[in-house]
């Protein structure tokens, strides 16, 4: 788990390093923020409770991401409002256009989290690490040029590299802003 950390680690800084050099260019791509249902029953199964806020940031997808169709760098956080797990994140979020003007988006990455490894806790889950892997998806619309709603999943789980993995699912409503 310690080189995978530090492999990512790695990959974030080459990442941030090729951004643009000018001061007038902006790295910045788009801000998100919503309500997010907290440890919801799909992949796992619901233990936890309360209501969780979200933010993140996405990046302007830097040139030696094109290989992988360019996805967009992200950092966020979501906090829950009953003092049940919250985490930080970070990754990568490719997007696709649909129709009209709805899209779609897939996530990848890490998170910090301020869980319970192994708990007793019928009220808490037993995640096993506070570093586990993230993916999401998304579906958006466009309501003008810069401003859009989406719909969004995650899910956080150890992927079974620790013996306790019992993975946390969140679903919310977003509001996003691109620059």
């Amino acid at each position: 788990m310690g080189r995978f950390v530090f492999a990512f680690i790695v990959v974030l800084i080459v990442v941030f390093v090729s951004f643009p050099a000018q001061a007038e260019e902006s790295i910045l791509s788009e801000v998100r923020g919503g309500v997010y249902a907290h440890d919801i029953s799909f992949w796992s199964f619901n233990r936890e409770s309360g209501v969780d806020l979200n933010g993140e940031v996405l990046f302007i997808s830097p040139s030696c991401l094109e290989a992988i169709w360019s996805p967009r760098p992200h950092l966020g956080a979501t906090v829950n409002m009953s003092g049940n797990t919250s985490h930080a994140y970070g990754g990568l979020t490719w997007e696709w256009g649909l129709f009209d003007d709805f899209f779609m988006d897939a996530n990848l990455g890490l998170s910090v989290n301020n869980g319970k490894r192994s708990t007793d806790d019928s009220d808490r889950k037993s995640l096993g690490s506070p570093v586990l892997f993230r993916l999401g998806a998304a579906l958006g619309y466009d309501l003008t040029e810069k401003v859009n709603v989406s719909v969004q999943y995650e899910h956080m789980s150890n992927a079974y590299i620790a013996n306790e993995n019992e993975g946390m699912d969140n679903v919310g409503l977003r509001l996003g802003y691109r620059f």
